[in-house]
């Protein structure tokens, strides 16, 4: 690992908490650049000081001389990530995830810069089919590895409970990592904390579909003062 390839200043900066194969990524860094996504769901018209911990990693990345994508849910969005919540999400209309999508792609671009790669996985996800999908995503996940996600185990504690469309939402996230390294090259994956889970999902999914290692990087997560996840659809 060198002073440049963009996850020492993260460490310096404290911006770098977990790692799936350090050593695996401190020796890809060093061969060269490569190509890193955050994800950010539209589950509202703005974004949130959380959301911009990710987007100035893509930047620091960028400055590195890495290549950064920024993506934005808007088939993700459909469905709501039960990660850090108690509760279902409301789930939005498609005109107003639409105006969403449109208004965060435009906060990216001023954060990070022109220059980075904007994607939206509703152009690869919307029209796929159901049993395409539970034959080529599906297939290589198991029941037990889904419901041993720590926002899962959560969820199923509560008086809420879960929902399938909510449950599936790993999946969702596990196929846009392999889709970004299939179609773009895209070797990592960073996010918050609480997307552990979901980042090592869509490592395991390339490893058993590509054959091919991946890399996962998270920062800590930004909280409130009750030490809840501060979020677009929460209160704070």
């Amino acid at each position: 690992m060198t002073d440049h390839d963009g996850r020492a200043d993260l460490e310096a900066r404290g911006l770098a908490q977990g790692c799936t194969d350090p050593a695996g990524l401190a020796a890809r860094l060093a061969e060269g650049p490569v190509t890193l996504y955050y994800g950010c769901d539209p589950t509202a018209d703005s974004l949130h000081v959380g959301n911009l911990l990710g987007l100035l990693v893509l930047r620091r990345f960028q400055e590195a001389g890495h290549r950064p994508i920024a993506l934005a849910g808007g088939a993700t969005g459909m469905v709501g990530d039960p990660s850090g919540r108690s509760e279902e999400r409301n789930l939005l209309d498609e005109a107003t995830l639409a105006a969403n999508v449109a208004a965060i792609k435009a906060q990216i671009s001023r954060v990070v810069g022109p220059d980075v790669t904007l994607v939206d996985n509703r152009d690869w996800t919307g029209e796929v089919r159901l049993l395409d999908f539970l034959r080529d995503v599906g297939k290589h996940v198991t029941v037990n590895t889904m419901l041993g996600r720590e926002s899962v185990k959560n969820r199923l504690a509560s008086e809420h409970g879960i929902s399938y469309t909510e449950f599936s939402y790993m999946l969702l996230q596990a196929n846009d990592f392999r889709w970004l390294y299939e179609h773009a090259g895209c070797e990592m994956q960073v996010g918050g904390s609480d997307q552990w889970g979901n980042i090592t999902l869509g490592i395991d999914l390339i490893r058993r579909t590509l054959a091919r290692p991946a890399y996962g990087l998270t920062w800590p997560l930004l909280t409130r003062s009750d030490g809840t996840k501060f979020g677009k659809t929460s209160d704070g």
